[in-house]
């Protein structure tokens, strides 16, 4: 009688497991990347009307809070009680600044935290014409919300914290701010940063920092890539390569020993040019680095 109950109990637990995990898969098969938003999202964030969005101007204010409708749209709880982080830095010109990063927040089932970020500045209007900076950053920009989309609906391992970074730009100014300023960094397992990741013809894009951080190479080899070339370099100082390892918004992170990847494509024709348009932008690649991005976040959020 005894060896029955067990065994009928058994039973009820893999039948109850395969059902979860069936429940989840679905789940995860229903919930995909929302790419008509995706290009809207790309298309409104470097349009005229945010004027380049430098720091500190009108058009970055518009871009802000068209920013923090979305993040709220999309179900991102606000981070530490707000979606914005004021900070004050000296600019180049040691002109006394104030920048504000935009961040939400996806509770997991763990309170320890991925961070995942890009930056919604650029570099503003010069001699009347526009840098909209389609590809930098409003690439990956745009690309947060799509990631809060997916991961409202299917929930993460982490606690998944999108941090959209002002005054990047101005060197790196957001990003040094969030990590000075953080009363959670030691929880934070990893940063996975988005700086131009939609512009390239040839199909291809570096994540950065396996040099560092070997260990997370494996779990990016894996993944699907869908369709996307992953390449691997601009983090190892003796490879000839340009070192990337302090080049965005990951820099900080790694100076506190937190561990990145960083995605991005390499510089192009348009990068800081007035050519940085929507138009110019390769949408079908771009879908496809989006993608490959979120597979990468969703295996790293069961590895970690």
């Amino acid at each position: 009688m005894n060896y029955l109950n067990q065994t009928l109990l058994l039973s009820l637990f893999v039948l109850l497991f395969v059902s979860c995990s069936v429940e989840q898969s679905e789940t995860e098969q229903e919930y995909s990347v929302n790419t008509d938003q995706l290009i809207e999202d790309l298309r409104v964030i470097s349009s005229d009307s945010t004027e380049g969005r430098r720091t500190g101007t009108k058009g970055n204010r518009i871009a802000r809070e068209y920013l923090i409708q979305r993040f709220e749209e999309e179900g991102a709880e606000p981070f530490h009680g707000s979606y914005t982080h004021e900070f004050t830095f000296n600019s180049r010109q040691d002109e006394a600044m104030t920048g504000v990063n935009v961040i939400g927040q996806v509770s997991g089932s763990s309170d320890s935290v991925i961070v995942i970020t890009a930056h919604y500045d650029h570099i503003g209007m010069r001699d009347s014409l526009i840098f909209n900076g389609a590809d930098d950053d409003a690439s990956g920009t745009a690309a947060l919300m799509a990631y809060i989309d997916y991961f409202n609906n299917v929930k993460p391992n982490h606690t998944l914290v999108f941090a959209a970074f002002d005054a990047e730009e101005m060197g790196l100014q957001g990003a040094r701010a969030l990590v000075q300023d953080s009363v959670f960094l030691d929880k934070v397992k990893m940063n996975i940063n988005l700086d131009m990741i939609a512009q390239n013809n040839e199909n291809e894009i570096y994540a950065v920092g396996t040099y560092h951080y070997p260990e997370l190479k494996p779990v990016l080899e894996d993944i699907d890539k869908a369709g996307v070339n992953v390449l691997y370099g601009h983090d190892d100082p003796d490879s000839g390569l340009d070192d990337w390892t302090y080049a965005s918004d990951h820099g900080p992170f790694h100076q506190e020993g937190v561990s990145f990847i960083y995605f991005g494509v390499a510089d192009h024709e348009h990068y800081h040019q007035h050519t940085d348009d929507f138009e110019t932008i390769p949408q079908e690649f771009y879908k496809k680095s989006v993608q490959m991005i979120l597979n990468a976040i969703k295996a790293f959020d069961n590895s970690l």
